[in-house]
């Protein structure tokens, strides 16, 4: 029996794991490089989001992280948004991303979060599927991010019951 991947608050020296985990769901997707360098909340990716009002989860499975999963509130309106949403490709279908999801959310309603946003490349089909099931609903907005991958994104919303 595989024992499941444990899940704990990031650290900063998580940076480099976590690109390359971005990296290899990036690899994914044509026309979607990653690039270090638009990702500069990596170099110290614990204190980026204790920063902004919230917590960077990763799971590890034999020393390798395989997952993320942070939740901030800049604005400190009691809106969190959702990023670094990754899975490895074998750690999907798992349940690991629920478990994620329910850490992040405890975490939202301990610091009384009233409602989840995020921004999700048009290209994440898969991504997008988890969080419509999850509630989120599809906002009629689109952005466009001029990085590396020169993607679109979706934006999302969910309430939450307080």
């Amino acid at each position: 029996m595989t024992k499941e991947p444990l899940i704990r608050s990031a650290v900063d020296a998580d940076g480099d794991s976590i690109a390359r985990l971005i990296a290899s769901v990036f690899d994914e997707y044509e026309g979607c490089p990653f690039v270090f360098a638009d990702f500069p909340e990596l170099a110290a990716p614990a204190s980026h989001y204790e920063k902004r009002g919230g917590r960077l989860l990763v799971a590890e499975h034999d020393g390798i992280v395989v997952g993320s999963f942070a939740v901030s509130s800049p604005d400190g309106d009691g809106v969190f948004e959702i990023n670094k949403v990754y899975l490895a490709r074998d750690q999907r279908g798992s349940g690991l991303a629920q478990r994620l999801y329910a850490m992040a959310l405890d975490e939202v309603a301990r610091r009384g979060g009233r409602a989840l946003k995020l921004w999700s490349d048009t290209r994440f089909l898969s991504g997008h599927r988890f969080y419509e099931k999850l509630g989120f609903v599809r906002q009629p907005v689109v952005r466009f991010v001029p990085d590396a991958t020169d993607c679109w994104e979706y934006a999302y919303r969910l309430e939450l019951d307080r």
